[in-house]
């Protein structure tokens, strides 16, 4: 065990210790808190005023345009090409021409510009036109919009949580995102130090390092520290990550006084409001929107994903979230090192990494489908107990609400999966580690098994 121990803590000190990990470190955080803050601060930037002249032959729309604080209408008189001629000598954004037309028969209008008219202005300047038309028809029916508002329902299902024999308030997508996140963590966790084991072990074999180093260990401790020494290195760097990012986000947010890029709510409250030529002030902040009513709303919905996370089993997930983390990493990290003993370059691993990676790829595509459509389902229920699945599968159900017993014998077999997998890799690993210029296929694995060494 000391053994063990001891290439632990080489493996683990000699990548922390690297420049490139030290630099990626530091690096990822940024990148992380540029891709919160730089969205909201470019629409900052972009929010400009926008000026469209309106030739309106038709008079229907007389008065009826009325100005928001990012768009502003200039009516004009005479023909179009005058029009035309005095839109060329400003810097107005587009000119609006309205043909003779009636509300029964909208006729084609059509928006000049000096350039290409960007799709949001053209979709803004669409639906202001259509509700102005829609709301003339109402009138000549004898309706009005006032009335049509009142008509339309609009529902929204309140989830309660009976489990416990308490209620707690349930949001679906809030129960979804909480798996999700974790699954993708676990996936791309397992692929990125996965191969770093793979290709360490390579490394190691074909520079005859190895060869001192089995004079000392046993292939088997050497292989067990490796793959632990590296998983410390990606545990160690997944926390600083999360550390680090949040005091980078909350540092840049303070240096150019700005919010982190808008909740998806908010940038859909208020991409809906100036789609619809709604007054807002700012698409960022979900305080920006002039309307009561949605304001209200956009409120309501925070608070409620606020109590939907406070509801889940944090604990039970953040735990469950580290046991796979780890059971996941362990069990493929043993296969990938085993891969690493059995070639001699990278080259020859791609025909033994496919029957590998097939299991995590088919686990982190049915997550999205099948398994968030039907988190109790056979397929989910089976696919979230097999070791080479269950890492990514079962972290997406656990936030949904997982029986104990479904929960514990997952583990279990993860954990045996891992010492099943290990000891074939061990196998592998005591062989391959030492041989050189041969070609291996699956056929020479399967006789390593049984070799005597």
């Amino acid at each position: 065990m000391s053994k063990i121990w001891l290439i632990v803590q080489r493996e683990y000190l000699t990548r922390v210790r690297k420049k490139s990990f030290i630099i990626m470190t530091l690096l990822t955080p940024l990148i992380m808190a540029a891709f919160m803050i730089l969205p909201g601060l470019m629409i900052s930037m972009s929010d400009e005023t926008e000026t469209v002249m309106v030739l309106d032959e038709s008079g229907l729309f007389a008065g009826k345009l009325q100005d928001k604080k990012d768009l502003k209408f200039i009516p004009l008189a005479g023909n179009l090409e005058q029009a035309k001629t005095i839109y060329q000598e400003t810097d107005n954004t587009a000119l609006l021409h309205i043909p003779e037309m009636s509300i029964d028969d909208p006729k084609r209008i059509t928006i000049f510009g000096k350039k290409n008219t960007s799709f949001q202005t053209q979709v803004r300047l669409e639906n202001i036109l259509e509700e102005e038309i829609e709301n003339q028809r109402f009138l000549a029916s004898g309706l009005d919009r006032a009335t049509l508002d009142k008509i339309e329902a609009n529902l929204s299902l309140e989830a309660v949580n009976l489990s416990d024999g308490s209620e707690k308030d349930n949001n679906a997508i809030v129960t979804s995102v909480a798996g999700i996140v974790g699954a993708v963590i676990i996936y791309f966790f397992i692929f990125l130090y996965g191969v770093q084991i793979m290709r360490g072990v390579i490394e190691e074999k074909t520079s005859r390092i190895v060869e001192v180093m089995i004079s000392s260990v046993k292939p088997f401790q050497l292989m067990m520290g490796k793959i632990v020494g590296i998983a410390a290195v990606g545990l160690t760097q997944f926390l600083l990550w999360i550390v680090l990012s949040f005091v980078a986000v909350t540092a840049v947010s303070a240096a150019f006084g700005i919010d982190a890029a808008p909740s998806p709510a908010a940038q859909f409250a208020a991409g809906q409001n100036a789609a619809q030529g709604e007054d807002i002030e700012e698409v960022g902040d979900a305080s920006a929107v002039e309307n009561p009513e949605g304001q209200d709303e956009f409120a309501s919905t925070m608070s409620d994903i606020k109590t939907s996370v406070g509801n889940l089993n944090l604990g039970l997930i953040f735990g469950c979230f580290l046991f796979y983390f780890l059971g996941g990493y362990l069990l493929y990290g043993s296969l990938f090192g085993a891969i690493g003993a059995a070639v001699d370059n990278e080259t020859d691993t791609q025909q033994f990494m496919m029957p590998i990676t097939i299991p995590l790829v088919i686990s982190f595509i049915m997550s999205y489908s099948i398994v968030l459509k039907n988190p109790d389902g056979p397929v989910a229920f089976w696919m979230s107990i097999i070791p080479l699945t269950s890492p990514i599968v079962m972290m997406v159900r656990i936030p949904f609400g997982v029986p104990t017993w479904e929960l514990l014998l997952s583990m279990g077999l993860l954990v045996g999966g891992f010492i099943f997998t290990t000891w074939i890799a061990s196998r592998i690993y005591r062989v391959g580690i030492l041989m050189y210029g041969k070609k291996v296929n699956y056929k020479e694995l399967s006789k390593w098994l049984f070799y005597r060494v």
